[in-house]
């Protein structure tokens, strides 16, 4: 029987020493009914965990069946866990390609062996952009403590899709950007509420192609995510369906300092098609 001892423990995305954001991996959990599994994502407490519920998918052993589970609920894609299952398989199997089959749909994965780490490399499903629902933005910056008058008038406010649904909010000033706090239960209520099972996806523009980001995301003891693959790429389709940047394009996005986990994710957007998302993982000792 699998638990949560017998899970790997891998850090994605880190930017220092101590960063980054933590994820649970089993690598066969073929075994595994959804309460073993939930129960063993809860008891490892990192935001998600993920499981791979099936090897050798149509005989293929680089590709397989995964599924994502926070200490609360599955969730339909997790990013960072994402990454590293890929490293962690890269390193049992060899760098490549892999085909993870999710409940989003298929997303390859490409590894390669880096100069210091392995990376990996996530194509997104198809994003999509689509306004807030009628009262929902004034309820989320109500949340916040803001208002639209206070964000940056060049990026509206939309929910983009790149596997999980993530509000996008664009902040005009540095320092409300960093101070904002905000409720975690009334921010998770909204949330489950409008189907949001990503996180609340709050950005300031550092640069030209560099992004400063801090997702919320409040479940069990965890208020804000350090590091946010489906986010990332999601920020991405966010731009291009806007016009905001000119395609193909490369961005850096920053995220997880305010939290002491500073992170960084490389966001490819090409023409058309998944946004790339990549980044390193390692196993936390």
């Amino acid at each position: 029987m699998t638990d949560a001892r017998a899970a790997l423990k891998y850090t994605a995305f880190a930017d220092a020493p101590g960063g980054g954001n933590p994820a649970g991996i089993v690598l066969d959990a073929s075994q595994l009914g959804d309460a073993e599994m939930q129960a063993i994502a809860a008891e490892i407490g990192f935001a998600e965990t993920a499981f791979i519920t099936e090897q050798n998918v149509a005989g293929d052993d680089r590709r397989v069946r995964v599924r994502y589970f926070s200490p609360l609920a599955e969730v339909p894609f997790c990013g960072h866990a994402t990454v590293a299952t890929a490293v962690a398989l890269a390193q049992r199997d060899g760098v490549g390609d892999f085909v993870f089959e999710t409940p989003v749909g298929p997303v390859t994965i490409t590894t390669a062996a880096g100069d210091e780490a392995i990376t990996a490399s996530f194509t997104s499903v198809e994003p999509s952009v689509e306004p807030f629902g009628e009262g929902v933005l004034e309820a989320l910056l109500g949340l916040l403590s803001t208002s639209l008058d206070r964000l940056d008038p060049a990026y509206p406010p939309r929910v983009s899709f790149a596997g999980n649904r993530h509000p996008i909010i664009v902040f005009a000033d540095r320092a409300e950007f960093d101070a904002f706090s905000f409720d975690p239960g009334a921010m998770r209520s909204l949330m489950n509420e409008q189907g949001w099972s990503g996180t609340v996806t709050t950005v300031f523009p550092s640069s030209a192609s560099e992004y400063d980001s801090r997702n919320l995301f409040p479940v069990g003891a965890i208020t804000e995510d350090p590091a946010t693959g489906s986010a990332a790429a999601s920020f991405g389709g966010y731009l291009r369906a806007l016009g905001l940047i000119e395609a193909p394009a490369e961005i850096e996005i920053t995220q997880g300092s305010h939290i002491g986990r500073p992170s960084r994710l490389s966001v490819r957007i090409p023409e058309a098609g998944g946004i790339v998302v990549t980044g390193t993982a390692s196993p936390i000792s």
